[in-house]
């Protein structure tokens, strides 16, 4: 797949504060999460893509171009910014209408955009609405709908699920996933990891203003092999499946449940996950353990992030 960003040593500083610190990296295209703790640059990165900012060092280029000051690039790519910066006294149709007037449409053509984005925000019964009676939710889908108004090549968005309450984020999400699935490209943040684990395998992790991870999560979490893979089990004879764990190579430790309600579970670690899964479906076919669940605990975004800022 075509990179849809390439950037080298890139660097962004404020004062004596680094905001991105040396990057060399290519993204793909299709859906990207972009994850990392408060204050890692992600906020940083989106808008040096967005070209809302000069790099201090490096060079980076969007779609094949450099997006500082490139007005034609603008019209390629969407942006929803973090910061909540709407006008108060203007209506969320008005606002998403602007825009788009801005952007060079026709004034017949900027109202039917406008009125489509909006609804699929589903904001059209409060589109005519000043902005100053809008709840944080939605002002949020404002700023996203804007964002895709004018049919974008390219989505860049800033903690897009901010201020959504469940059904907000799950509108949300599957609008970005059929964004994605329609041929938009899709770059967005987001600190809750299970939103992002849900939309896509495709990650970026920044840290202190360095890249730690970038890939598909299974490819990243096979990388740390100084991790022993956590795998839990349950079964109905789980000491006795126990026991003919511990003795195999691949196993570094087992672990019965500590309660008596918990006795059927047994929680593994392995530095060898293909050869660990072999070797239980060879003891499962010989013994009749009763095995009834297996679950990998530590394959998900959240663990893979906590093991690379640890």
């Amino acid at each position: 797949m075509t990179s849809v960003i390439q950037c080298h040593e890139l660097g962004r500083y404020y004062g004596q504060v680094v905001g991105l610190n040396e990057l060399t990296t290519e993204l793909p295209g299709g859906v990207v999460g972009l994850v990392g703790p408060n204050g890692a640059g992600k906020s940083t990165l989106l808008r040096l893509i967005v070209g809302e900012i000069r790099p201090s060092r490096g060079w980076i280029k969007v779609l094949g171009e450099e997006p500082f000051g490139n007005r034609e690039l603008y019209r390629r790519i969407g942006f929803c910014p973090q910061q909540d910066a709407l006008y108060e006294d203007m209506s969320g149709y008005e606002i998403v209408r602007l825009l788009l007037r801005l952007g060079g449409f026709s004034p017949q053509e900027s109202r039917t955009r406008a009125e489509q984005a909006l609804e699929r925000l589903t904001m059209t019964a409060r589109m005519h609405d000043r902005v100053a009676t809008y709840s944080k939710g939605m002002r949020q889908r404002i700023r996203i709908a804007q964002s895709i108004a004018h049919d974008p090549a390219f989505l860049v968005l800033d903690e897009p699920m901010s201020g959504l309450d469940p059904l907000g984020r799950r509108e949300v999400l599957e609008l970005l996933r059929a964004l994605g699935q329609g041929g938009t490209h899709v770059l967005f943040s987001s600190h809750i990891l299970y939103e992002v684990e849900h939309l896509t395998a495709e990650i970026v992790l920044i840290h202190r203003g360095r890249l730690l991870a970038k890939g598909a999560l299974p490819e990243v979490r096979a990388l740390l092999s100084m991790h022993p893979r956590r795998v839990e089990l349950g079964a109905r004879r789980a000491r006795d499946l126990a026991r003919a764990l511990i003795g195999c190579e691949e196993v570094v430790s087992v672990r019965v449940g500590a309660t008596a309600e918990a006795e059927d579970r047994l929680s593994i670690e392995t530095r060898a996950v293909g050869p660990f899964f072999q070797r239980l479906n060879a003891l499962a076919a010989g013994e009749r353990f009763g095995i009834t669940a297996l679950r990998s605990a530590d394959a998900s975004l959240e663990a893979v992030f906590d093991y690379l800022i640890a």
